[in-house]
């Protein structure tokens, strides 16, 4: 088979024959004592020339294209990045090359490691098993609209964390005014150590998607570990019955024993749980509560009226309120003393269910949610009246 350097010759070749006829024919078309016959003949090897011309040429550029094709494939194999054309789309093709590597159990790529801040494989430290900085710092810091919470409470990310219940001292010994604050932290302690409780997210992925566009694999796994994640938080924050080594996360906790409000209505349980919290605390509160129990108190105040639709949460409860569904009784409280803390790096593994030809892609961490202050919250009640 004829190389793309031989058939360039070729065409080379055809080329300047196809050039002579040209200028033969332009020579003897006005030569009078040149016959006709002749002229025609000049004519049609001219027109068959340039046919062979058109089709080598056709052969060429489609060789051509094949062979890029094939050479843009193998680059591809070899570096998944190398036809990005933004840094948007080579962080896209890079978070596709760490998901399909893992799944598939094939060496990342450097350029992706590099990209996203990946330890090298082998490590000494099996850090090359972490989820690289650039994913762990979007999945942890960035506000998840799932998770209501998010942007209220405190989020870190440290090993072995220890705070301090209060963030500031003076050198009066008696400087906190809140006798229930001051007693809980003679109690307790001055400082909250954080601990480590294992969870994990799996994310089911089909062949189909796998192998895919990177920007619908990167954004279908991206969105089932953001969903996961923001699940578990809001699990474990308004947990009724947690389970063992979760009972300080949850605001509903007997350990945690969030004092409770009582009121005739949701309502005055609510507005009687804010005048209960020392004015520290009072000043930067919010409520979290369910949208239909705040649909429930327009419709007792509304009495038929439709005067309080419309009209700012704030502006009827006096305070801002933050709507999750998983917050069966409200509370009402300053959220800057509850802190959620994700204990060391994220951890990625990968597995198949050969049965249904799907695989996974699981995500291993450690979290732990403690109440700072516990005198920094309530829980509304309502009393329910005894039947007669």
């Amino acid at each position: 088979m004829a190389t793309i350097y031989q058939m360039k010759q070729n065409l080379g070749e055809l080329g300047a024959e196809l050039t002579h006829y040209g200028d033969e024919i332009r020579s003897k078309a006005g030569d009078p004592n040149f016959k006709i016959e002749e002229l025609r003949e000049l004519k049609n090897k001219q027109a068959e020339t340039e046919e062979r011309y058109n089709m080598l040429k056709s052969e060429i550029e489609k060789k051509e294209s094949e062979e890029r094709d094939r050479i843009e494939s193998q680059q591809k194999r070899e570096n998944p990045l190398s036809g990005a054309e933004n840094k948007e789309q080579r962080t896209v093709e890079a978070k596709a090359d760490l998901i399909r590597s893992a799944i598939l159990s094939k060496d990342m790529n450097q350029e992706t490691r590099n990209l996203l801040g990946a330890l090298p494989a082998p490590h000494a430290s099996g850090g090359d098993k972490f989820l690289p900085t650039t994913l762990s710092n979007e999945l942890i810091h960035e506000p998840f609209v799932d998770n209501p919470l998010r942007g209220n409470i405190r989020i870190s990310n440290v090993t072995g964390l220890e705070v301090p219940r209060i963030s500031f001292t003076i050198d009066d010994d008696n400087f906190i005014g809140d006798e229930e604050t001051a007693k809980e932290i003679k109690v307790n302690g001055d400082k909250v150590s954080f601990g480590r409780n294992k969870f994990k997210v799996k994310v089911t992925i089909s062949d189909t998607v796998l192998h895919g566009s990177p920007l619908q694999l990167v954004s279908y796994v991206e969105n089932s570990l953001r969903s996961g994640l923001a699940a578990k938080e809001k699990k474990v924050s308004f947990a009724s019955s947690p389970i063992k080594g979760e009972e300080l996360m949850s605001f509903y906790s007997t350990e945690n024993g969030i004092k409770e409000v009582e009121g005739e209505s949701l309502y005055e349980a609510i507005v009687q749980s804010a005048a209960d919290l020392h004015e520290d605390f009072r000043q930067n509160a919010k409520i979290v509560m369910r949208y239909s129990d705040y649909t429930s108190i327009l419709k007792y105040l509304a009495n038929s009226s439709s005067t309080f639709y419309g009209v700012p949460p704030e502006t009827i409860l006096g305070y801002p309120v933050i709507y999750c569904d998983y917050a069966t009784t409200p509370i009402v409280g300053d959220f800057n003393y509850a802190q959620l803390n994700y204990d060391g790096a994220l951890v990625y593994d990968s597995d198949k269910n050969v049965d249904k030809g799907e695989y996974l892609f699981v995500l291993t961490g450690w979290l732990d949610q403690k109440i700072l202050l516990k005198s920094a919250f309530r829980r509304a009640k309502v009393i329910v009246p005894p039947t007669k």
